[in-house]
């Protein structure tokens, strides 16, 4: 058996149904829950993020939500400090931390590292964002291209976050974001693994048609319990935009652009669901290429037994 103490992660595409199956897990088991979320971290986020409620959150406390304003930044690396940080607290008190969340990159930094990447530079940036705006996206999606293309394979051209921070290291230190990257897989390697006993599991409907059903369902509930509304309240703050990582999580960017005259409310409901279900497309990517992760199906009726049995086979649970 490991000497390493344990974790449960908790993964799978939105909608898919995780933080039921995490608070079924809490119930019977000791574990403290640790969201792996990137828009959960955000205060006044609360409905377009099927954010737990508040008697839910006092029942079972969620460690890394609301821990941001939505005018700030929240990086991966930053996500790997505080939830190793909560991960040791909750070990050192003989619990369990169980990651659930299905912001897959999270998850990724946590078993593998991140790259040890130069610290932004507000002139560089800056310069950036102009040219950007200038030139258009476009250009600078090619500049990227000419110089790391690996990276611009990754990168949308209408990313501007993305385009911008990987253009940034690379005339900052010299060195593409793909180099620094291989530089610290190869330093991972060497310095060995994550220092826990991990169960994976991911939880997903078998039939993908099910779960483009679910998100939008649940893309009616949220504007139906006042999604617009919430976006309008950050709206009238004037301190936030649409290029915030806040702003242009999915559903927020297109009630965003509603508010502001640029959709209209059947359009965008339906860019909403469709940017809903590109995001679940994505998470899938992820899962599948995952190693040593085993499926539930959202469907399945008797999915924490299942989930039991398996980490009893694990050796999560003595």
């Amino acid at each position: 058996m490991s000497s390493l103490p344990p974790a449960i992660f908790l993964m799978g595409p939105t909608a898919a149904g995780k933080t039921d199956l995490a608070l079924a897990l809490a119930r019977v088991l000791p574990c403290e829950l640790v969201s792996v979320d990137s828009a959960l971290v955000y205060r006044g986020m609360d409905i377009g993020t099927a954010k737990p409620d508040k008697a839910t959150l006092q029942a079972f406390p969620h460690h890394l939500v609301d821990i941001r304003d939505p005018a700030e930044a929240y990086s991966a690396a930053e996500f790997r400090r505080d939830a190793l940080a909560a991960m040791a607290d909750i070990s050192s008190r003989g619990r369990i931390p169980l990651l659930v969340g299905g912001t897959m990159l999270y998850f990724k930094a946590l078993l593998d590292g991140l790259a040890d990447m130069p610290g932004a530079d507000a002139e560089v940036r800056a310069g950036l964002e102009v040219q950007g705006l200038r030139d258009g996206w476009g250009a600078l999606h090619d500049e990227l291209l000419a110089v790391d293309p690996q990276s611009a394979a990754r990168i949308h051209p209408n990313d501007p976050q993305r385009l911008v921070r990987a253009l940034e290291v690379f005339r900052v230190s010299g060195v593409t974001m793909t180099e620094l990257r291989q530089r610290q897989n190869e330093a991972s390697s060497s310095a060995g693994h994550f220092p826990y006993t991990v169960a994976q599991i991911a939880v997903a409907p078998a039939q993908r048609q099910v779960l483009h059903e679910r998100i939008a369902q649940r893309f009616d509930l949220m504007l139906e319990q006042g999604f617009v509304a919430e976006v309008e309240r950050l709206h009238q703050r004037g301190d936030l935009h649409a290029e915030l990582p806040s702003i242009r999580a999915v559903g927020y960017r297109q009630v965003w652009d509603h508010l502001e005259g640029r959709l209209s409310a059947p359009l965008m409901r339906e860019r909403g669901i469709i940017a809903t279900r590109q995001l679940a497309k994505r998470q899938f990517t992820w899962l599948r290429s995952w190693e040593n992760v085993h499926w539930l199906d959202s469907l399945d009726c008797d999915n924490l037994p299942r989930a039991l049995k398996y980490l009893a086979t694990v050796s999560i649970l003595t």
